[in-house]
């Protein structure tokens, strides 16, 4: 009898990630699960912790880079009805984990209510982005967040109000559980005024950040204390550079874009070629801001 045993709906072996992740880079995972709903993922993490089989949660992998040996463990994805709902009662808005966080984002906008605008443009779903405190020039989720409800990897949930998460600079607290479900507190506003707000931020971004389309995974590296992390890679000389088929783009160094033919080991010789450069140049060691599997 395998691990997953009675879970072989939801258990595919040998999965490639490159279809899951907007890199599109990458080996496969050796089980990808896709749980219906809490009590599959409850006993998934259990089996995890009982065969002692590395973890990780997949969302839309707009912040992940896999590499190319691919991961050996269980890649569990919340995708789905139950992990794609969100209900709206203003000034609350409730989103399960698998949400997409820039449709939630409209939806908040379409109904007037004032503050997830500010993290326009920013892809992923609600559980990666409450995990990493995803943000930009106008602010962090941490700021609209009410409480949490998380899974831990006994397969046990709780909730924590805002104040217990830990919440820091692209970090939550969350370590080893995993995020369910997320209520956010919003401000009730004229809807036509959110969504010039909404617009503004979101042609702002596109104008200096590289397209949707194209294949990134957003900010590869966090912005030091004091400092733009795209600004140090520019400064040092290394926009347009290129390792195989990876470029750090043009348009903002602190992406770097994947070609057609691209590896995962190509996008990870361009960060280290930003990381040592800008660290011999001004002492300052870049730390990554996307997740390496």
């Amino acid at each position: 009898m395998n691990w997953y045993s009675g879970l072989e709906d939801i258990c595919r072996p040998d999965a490639p990630l490159s279809e899951h992740t907007w890199y599109r880079l990458g080996g496969p995972a050796r089980w990808l699960l896709t749980p219906r709903d809490e009590d599959q993922l409850a006993e998934i993490l259990r089996r995890c912790a009982r065969y002692g089989i590395a973890w990780r949660i997949l969302g839309r992998g707009a912040n992940v880079l896999v590499r190319d040996e691919g991961f050996d463990g269980a890649v569990i994805k919340l995708t789905g009805p139950h992990w794609e709902s969100f209900a709206v009662d203003s000034p609350r808005v409730r989103g399960a984990a698998g949400v997409d966080f820039p449709r939630l984002v409209q939806h908040t906008v379409n109904a007037g209510l004032a503050g997830l605008e500010n993290l326009a443009g920013i892809p992923g779903t609600v559980g990666g982005i409450i995990r990493m405190n995803a943000g930009g020039r106008y602010g962090t989720i941490s700021q609209y967040v009410h409480e949490v409800r998380l899974m831990r990897a006994d397969g046990t949930t709780e909730v924590r109000a805002a104040a217990e998460m830990g919440f820091g600079y692209r970090t939550s607290g969350v370590e080893d559980a995993v995020v369910v479900e997320a209520t956010f507190v919003l401000t009730p506003s004229d809807p036509q005024q959110v969504a010039a707000r909404f617009r503004r931020i979101w042609q702002e971004k596109a104008a200096s950040q590289p397209a949707v389309a194209a294949r990134t995974a957003g900010c590869v590296f966090k912005n030091p204390p004091g400092h733009s992390a795209g600004a140090l890679i520019d400064q040092a000389g290394l926009k347009g550079r290129r390792s195989g088929q990876a470029e750090i783009s043009t348009k903002h160094a602190n992406f770097i874009v994947a070609h057609a033919g691209a590896t995962a080991r190509d996008v990870l010789d361009l960060m280290a070629l930003a990381r040592e450069t800008v660290a011999r140049r001004t002492g300052i060691t870049l730390e990554p801001e996307i997740e390496v599997w």
